[in-house]
């Protein structure tokens, strides 16, 4: 075995990042227009979730933010046919729920006055292969903050803004 060869093999192997899958969707905002990214990274225990909103993308405050059980935007200004949180059958909604959390809950996303936001957040309660399932699924962001108790969606309110994950 060459050298060259040899030292990529041991880098890979020894790389845990280099194996681990990572993708970036787009975020549709209220008109079906692209108002930022999200960035999902597989770990080893969950999923790493980078998110960045330009700009105007989203009023200023607190959003609450959940996976949705379907990869479907397409209902623009609405994102219904999203469906409910991932794994909502699994356990009571909110972070901060006795019964809780569902897999598909998150901590609010937080926009900055001129409306941009970004986080780095992470979540252990579901896995990158459950959302890129057979149906996919979606981040939601919401227009209000979720109180992380209340069912089912912690008050959250409409649906304001979508990343189909497949």
């Amino acid at each position: 075995m060459n050298r060259i060869f040899a030292a990529a093999l041991c880098a890979a192997v020894l790389s845990p990042a280099a194996a681990l899958a990572a993708d970036t969707y787009e975020i549709l905002g209220k008109d079906g227009k692209k108002i930022g990214d999200v960035t999902l990274t597989e770990a080893p225990t969950g999923v790493l979730i980078d998110i960045e909103v330009q700009p105007g993308g989203l009023t200023a405050g607190k959003h609450g933010l959940h996976f949705h059980e379907t990869a479907d935007c397409s209902d623009v200004g609405q994102y219904k046919k999203s469906g409910a949180h991932a794994g909502h059958a699994e356990g009571k909604h909110g972070l901060l729920n006795p019964n809780g959390p569902e897999p598909g809950d998150l901590p609010n996303l937080i926009a900055l006055p001129d409306g941009s936001a970004q986080a780095g957040l992470f979540t252990n309660l579901i896995k990158l292969d459950a959302l890129k399932d057979q149906n996919g699924s979606a981040l939601i962001i919401h227009a209000d903050k979720d109180d992380h108790v209340s069912q089912p969606i912690g008050k959250a309110g409409d649906r304001v803004a979508c990343a189909a994950i497949k």
